[in-house]
């Protein structure tokens, strides 16, 4: 029997598939994540027996690191109730080291799965002094978000942010922070008084916790120097994000160096604020003014770059006077031909998380199953089929690739809206182009674009599809209303603006 090969590799003998492989250490640095994030919860102004074990577990996690010391230092305090600002640094620093640890020994599988190599490390550009009175400041109300603990929190304690946000927010090189600092305080705000909370993100306010204390050493927002990129873009796929207020578009592309140089990976992205009238298809009207690539994208057209600004983490920054449209250019022909040999980007000290992985791949010759299909299998007993009856009611349109004799689902929640892939066009689809990601603890693929037959024809489905515009009927109908709701609000704001 053939083995269907695809870019995450085929089985080598009775060897595991490396997305699959057990980690060694990794439960243990999770664990030690989740048992300070538990510490959180109630504070640490007078922390319990079971609060100070779970410090401890931080601790010893980072033992023989160059942190161990003043990490092993700030825990006791902690523990004793007697944390200083500078013992919060040191346990985020620990906790995101170990978040840190956890990402690169995915993305070592990663590379494994798919032979690909990643560019080399760079160190941050020098950036301009910030403003000492500011970040302490913030480390000033983190610290006390810590000692209060997300049980603790009230609107007197979250509001205390709004002031350091308004000083900060002038400053570009303490926007990052300021960004992040009023994001942070708004989901606290309304989640106001914390007693009361049935359920506690805990992970995520860890997360936005740990990065801000370190936002607010100095130095640490300063970006990598940045270079140019002259040659061609071929882009793969868009990842679109939406929220009630605000929407984001991220192209993923192969660039090819005009010098000849090796292809490398490469993102542009555009975010904008948004009414929360307009959604799906309506959002392209939103990203469209600002990011060209967008139509190239929807056209299947690639694009030539003149000294485009790029950082070392491969993220372009976009300017359309520096890109003009070329020729076409299938994204699933760059797929094939160009992805397998593209170097990867490196990624920034603070952004190695395991949530931020996002790693474009080509699949194809997988197998397609539904949930239902998979638990049905596993048991013919009479119990069994009960829970799989029940599964497949609550999660009937779950899916999973075969990919080489190995599971991989499939996350179609990630899916937009605002384009014509759907759940029943990746079931029947015969190759993908995805967002290779990890979430509770294994790997999925997130579909950008899929090619199916319908009628007898085969059909490349894309997620940016209506990036550009559309004659779709559903897409049509959906831009029409983000039209009218748009027009709708300008009036509005011109009334208000006249009084």
């Amino acid at each position: 029997m053939r083995v269907p090969q695809c870019e995450l590799g085929s089985i080598v003998g009775e060897r595991a598939h490396p997305l699959s492989d057990t980690i060694a250490g990794l439960d243990e640095a999770l664990a030690a994540v989740d048992a300070f994030d538990q510490a959180l919860v109630a504070g640490l102004l007078r922390p319990q027996p079971a609060q100070a074990a779970g410090l401890t577990e931080l601790a010893h996690a980072v033992t023989g690191t160059p942190l161990a010391a003043r990490v092993a230092e700030a825990a006791e305090k902690a523990a004793a109730g007697a944390a200083s600002e500078d013992h919060f640094v040191a346990l985020a620093a620990a906790r995101t080291a170990l978040l840190g640890s956890v990402h690169d020994a995915l993305m070592t599988r990663v590379e494994e799965a798919t032979g690909r190599t990643h560019g080399e490390e760079t160190r941050p550009a020098p950036g301009g002094r910030q403003p000492a009175n500011l970040l302490s400041a913030a480390r000033s109300w983190l610290s006390d978000l810590a000692r209060a603990g997300w049980q603790g929190i009230d609107h007197d304690l979250v509001s205390g942010a709004a002031q350091v946000v308004s000083a900060m927010l002038p400053d570009p090189a303490l926007r990052r922070l300021a960004i992040l600092l009023d994001g942070f305080s708004a989901e606290l705000a309304a989640s106001c008084p914390g007693a009361s909370l049935e359920r506690i993100p805990v992970r995520r306010w860890g997360d936005l916790w740990s990065r801000a204390m370190l936002l607010t050493v100095p130095g640490a927002a300063d970006v990598p120097a940045t270079g140019t990129a002259t040659g061609r873009l071929l882009p793969l796929g868009v990842d679109v994000q939406e929220h009630a207020t605000a929407a984001q578009a991220q192209v993923h592309a192969v660039f090819e160096p005009a010098d000849g140089g090796a292809p490398r990976l490469v993102r542009a992205g555009v975010s904008v604020p948004k009414p929360d009238t307009v959604v799906g298809a309506g959002l392209w009207q939103l990203l469209r003014p600002h990011l060209s690539l967008l139509a190239a994208l929807s056209e299947g057209r690639s694009m030539d770059l003149t000294d485009m600004p790029v950082t070392a983490e491969g993220d372009l920054i976009w300017s359309d006077e520096q890109a003009r449209p070329s020729e076409p250019a299938d994204a699933f022909a760059t797929a094939r031909v160009a992805l397998s040999t593209a170097t990867a980007q490196v990624t920034a000290p603070l952004d190695r998380h395991p949530a931020g992985i996002a790693v474009p791949v080509f699949l194809q010759g997988y197998v397609v199953q539904k949930a239902a299909q998979n638990d049905a299998q596993e048991d013919a007993q009479k119990t069994v089929q009960k829970a799989v009856q029940k599964a497949a009611q609550e999660d009937g349109d779950a899916l999973t690739f075969i990919v080489a004799g190995h599971p991989l689902a499939v996350d179609t929640d990630r899916i937009p809206t605002a384009g014509p892939l759907t759940p029943e066009a990746v079931a029947a689809s015969g190759a993908c182009i995805g967002l290779l990601r990890w979430d509770a603890g294994s790997f999925s693929v997130q579909p950008l674009a899929v090619e199916t037959t319908v009628r007898k024809k085969a059909l490349a489905i894309h997620a940016g599809g209506w990036a550009g515009g559309t004659t779709d009927k559903v897409g049509v109908k959906a831009e029409k209303a983000a039209t009218d709701a748009v027009a709708v609000l300008r009036e509005r704001a011109g009334r208000l603006l006249r009084k």
